[in-house]
């Protein structure tokens, strides 16, 4: 009877255990972690093109101006030998420092100063997100 009793209890034990489901990771909230979080920088993944006098970060949500200095300089010239046409977007990872923009100026809510390069990447020739007009 007490053999019994403990498989009894043994087994509603194990039937009241709850099948925790795993939870799915956010790649791209991941993304933007930085390598070391307390400096304040953030590390940021998406498209890049830089035409005349602006320069724009695009992620898979979001859309950044991106600080017209040094830095940014430098990665253009890293991007441009990946670009065909001065309008091409190239994918590049970034550390950024992100702050809203000042109040009154135009352009996109949020601004990214790029403090280091991490990678530049070719474009995927097999992305057909573009449309181009012909004559």
């Amino acid at each position: 009877m007490k053999r019994i009793f403990i498989l009894v209890a043994i087994a509603l034990c194990f039937s009241n255990c709850k099948n925790e489901e795993k939870q799915e990771v956010n790649l791209e909230e991941n993304r933007a972690k930085s390598y070391d979080q307390n400096d304040g920088l953030i590390t940021m993944k998406g498209e890049f093109v830089y035409y005349g006098d602006a320069a724009v970060l695009q992620t898979s949500n979001e859309i950044y101006g991106v600080v017209i200095d040094q830095n940014l300089q430098l990665l253009e010239k890293q991007a441009k030998s990946f670009k065909k046409e001065a309008t091409d977007m190239v994918p590049v990872t970034v550390r950024v420092r992100k702050f809203e923009k000042p109040e009154g100026e135009e352009g996109w809510q949020y601004r990214l100063e790029i403090k280091e390069i991490l990678k530049v990447e070719a474009p995927n020739p097999n992305k057909e997100d573009v449309i181009k007009l012909a004559n």
